[in-house]
């Protein structure tokens, strides 16, 4: 019996690391030798940031009829809580620790966690790497990379990109690359990285009686539907996919644009004593650590709707959609948007393979990894509006086969994944 621990957010979190850690915890239970544990966070930032990470909307649990237990224990305020998770997972005595990575502010009590468990355990500790430089540049995100990241066995990364930022990162470190997972033990200075990819969420199923025609009436959607689905973030670049829009819509009188997330940094009441002072506090200790042009807390693309005149013709959800309602709005598009700025694997692309859905994305990060120009998705320049809306109009003049796209994600599974981490 081998047993895994799953360290991350649990799945009372919003957003796509939480998901990806449930899914990756399902993935592992399904084998019966393996016996599977989430310890996750309680409170994953810094007490000041002025934002509500849980998710209070859905009512289905993604972890039933599975054997996975989660223990929510993790306080990054509270240093005792550190040293609770470490007992906890010594107890378990686990063969392998994989640790979620996403955030530099993380390092300190992650790299505090994953220092005490190679000491204290006999277990290959793994970070996956979701994101390695920041896209907010902070200049405390070096030390806390270093930190947190340096003390592991082995590294899961999802693109070429990152395994060469870590080798950047730490360049006193000797890394064997594996894409098959195959890897000796980590010793002295030899590391493993492991080459995989972001795998297709099997969270999200369609709904096989859901009638797509009726509900695009309800919304008042037109023929063809462009998504933009998630966190609405400055790197997400939706300020780039509205305008793009509007040069298609200057063509074609058949297109809607269905935006459809929360506005990250708006999430809780600004009328509260509580949520001002820590707005206070996270502001200043923003204009210490970042440039000030990365404090995105007043980034408001959605203006841009109404200044191009796009209001009837665009479909906005400005709010976090449970889960049971995922599904709705990716059976009603054609294909979803993400012309990011900078890119690493990215969820919504994940999830919109689930649903066979085409992408249309930016050629920056992994994008070239995953999507085969006028095969399984669209190609735009970054930071060129009139590239994107040609890419769009390509789209609606030359569909992408729903097939192609199925048998692009058919190597990205969840099973493959879970075979190359257990390897060792």
């Amino acid at each position: 019996m081998k047993r895994i621990v799953c360290f991350g957010p649990g799945p009372m979190f919003k957003g796509g690391i939480a998901n990806y850690n449930t899914a990756l915890a399902k993935s592992l239970d399904v084998n019966p030798d393996h016996e599977v544990h989430i310890v996750s966070w309680t409170q994953q930032y810094p007490a000041i940031i002025p934002r509500d990470f849980v998710d209070r909307s859905s009512k289905s649990s993604f972890l039933e009829g599975t054997n996975i237990e989660v223990t929510y224990l993790t306080n990054y305020n509270n240093p005792r809580s550190w040293r609770q998770t470490v007992n906890a997972i010594k107890k378990l005595n686990p063969d392998k620790v994989i640790l979620q990575w996403a955030i530099a502010i993380q390092g300190l009590p992650m790299g505090w966690i994953a220092r005490k468990l190679k000491k204290e355990t006999q277990a290959e500790v793994i970070f996956d790497v979701h994101v390695l430089v920041q896209k907010e540049a902070s200049v405390l995100d070096k030390r806390f990379t270093k930190y947190g990241l340096g003390i592991a066995d082995s590294y899961i990364v999802h693109a070429y990109t990152t395994a060469k930022e870590l080798e950047a990162t730490f360049p006193k470190l000797v890394f064997n690359l594996t894409e098959n997972g195959e890897r000796p033990k980590a010793e002295g200075n030899l590391r493993n990285t492991i080459k995989l990819y972001h795998p297709v969420y099997n969270l999200f199923q369609p709904d096989p009686e859901f009638d797509k025609e009726k509900e695009k009436n309800v919304l008042g959607l037109k023929k063809h539907v462009f998504l933009f689905f998630g966190f609405i973030r400055k790197y997400k670049g939706l300020h780039n996919v509205i305008p793009a829009f509007a040069k298609v819509r200057e063509q074609r009188d058949d297109v809607s644009l269905m935006v459809v997330g929360e506005s990250f940094w708006k999430t809780l009441d600004n009328s509260k004593f509580s949520t001002r002072l820590k707005n206070f506090l996270f502001g200043t200790a923003k204009k210490i650590f970042l440039r000030k042009s990365d404090d995105e807390r007043e980034y408001n693309p959605l203006a841009l709707i109404k200044e191009l005149g796009l209001q009837s013709d665009t479909v906005l959800v400005n709010e976090f959609v449970p889960n049971e309602e995922v599904h709705r709005y990716f059976q009603m598009s054609d294909c979803i948007v993400t012309y990011y700025l900078t890119a690493t694997p990215s969820g919504v692309e994940s999830l919109a393979y689930n649903f066979n859905m085409p992408v249309l994305a930016t050629n920056v990060g992994h994008f070239p990894e995953t999507i085969q120009h006028g095969y399984n998705g669209y190609l735009a320049e970054p930071e060129d509006i009139d590239s994107m809306a040609e890419q769009m109009m390509k789209f609606l003049e030359a569909p992408i086969d729903r097939e192609n796209v199925k048998q692009a994600a058919s190597r990205m599974s969840w099973e493959n994944y879970a075979l190359a981490i257990m390897k060792i």
